[in-house]
């Protein structure tokens, strides 16, 4: 029997409560630019990148992964998709600021609607953090236009992180994974992870390729490895002050909120900042492309 509570399909999917402010913006840049940076660059895992002349980023954010795409690949025109019309305010900022305005572009558009595109649009699709808007039901739909906007060959380039961070330091984090382990239920309760459990999403990503007629699908893992005291230690601890707040009315509504949410909150924030944190964030991209 299922005992998930009922759904609001009217509400906005995005797990976070987000405000439409420049704090929110820069909280997305940061979490960006540390996973991009762990995974090597924005496409490291490609052999090659020669053939990727029109490439769409569903839910791009802050456009960090965008704007170093079209940095790092100049023969690239990219688009970058989000429904928040703010955060794409400040990507338009920082494209410019880089200097790659004339190649990249960034429109308000909601990817779980149909995608204002002409057919055969792209040679590469990137989506990655789809699991904090996407619900296992709304994948076929989501899959459906990556096709349809995509050419005959299209890469489509999946990445998402596991729920639970791992410990790796001397010492536990107990604070830290219980808010993990409520934010993993409510994601599930929620129906964005097909199973409660830490690979809920990544597990099923290969599979989803492959059903919808992706060739050649392959994967690779990622770490973020947040050591006290680094560079990926300082954008994790300043991510994590305000995804937990912004988390919390998520946790709530799905009956997941701890009973002392700020006792809990003041507690991971001590546990990072031990001299001794360490936890490795992990991450799985799968791609393939299209039939011809």
């Amino acid at each position: 029997m299922n005992s998930r509570p009922q759904r609001d399909d009217k509400q906005s999917t995005f797990f976070l409560h987000s405000k439409q402010n420049r704090e929110e913006s820069l909280r997305a840049q940061r979490e960006d630019q540390l996973i991009t940076h762990a995974m090597g660059g924005p496409l490291s895992e490609q052999a090659d990148t020669n053939t990727f002349k029109h490439v769409l980023h569903i839910a791009c954010g802050s456009g960090n992964w965008t704007i170093e795409a079209a940095q790092r690949y100049q023969q690239m025109s990219l688009i970058g998709i989000d429904s928040n019309s703010h955060i794409l305010d400040y990507a338009r900022e920082q494209a410019i600021a880089a200097q790659v305005a004339e190649r990249v572009t960034f429109q308000v558009m909601d990817a779980l609607l149909p995608l204002d595109f002409p057919a055969t649009s792209f040679d590469l699709i990137n989506l990655r953090l789809g699991v904090t808007f996407i619900r296992t039901w709304e994948w076929p739909k989501v899959m459906a236009e990556l096709l349809r906007v995509g050419r005959a060959g299209t890469v489509i380039r999946l990445t998402e992180s596991q729920v639970l961070h791992q410990n790796k330091g001397p010492t536990d984090n107990p604070g830290l994974a219980q808010l993990h382990t409520a934010l993993m239920r409510a994601l599930y309760r929620s129906g964005h992870l097909f199973k409660e459990e830490t690979t809920g999403i990544t597990a099923h990503l290969a599979p989803l390729l492959i059903r919808f007629g992706c060739r050649n699908v392959q994967t690779k893992e990622y770490t973020v490895e947040v050591r006290a005291g680094t560079p990926e230690w300082q954008d994790y601890y300043e991510n994590a002050l305000r995804i937990m707040p912004g988390a919390h009315p998520f946790l709530k509504k799905w009956g997941c909120s701890p009973d002392d949410f700020e006792a809990l909150y003041q507690q991971v924030i001590e546990e990072m900042r031990k001299p001794n944190f360490h936890v490795s964030w992990n991450f799985l991209t799968v791609w393939g492309k299209t039939s011809l």
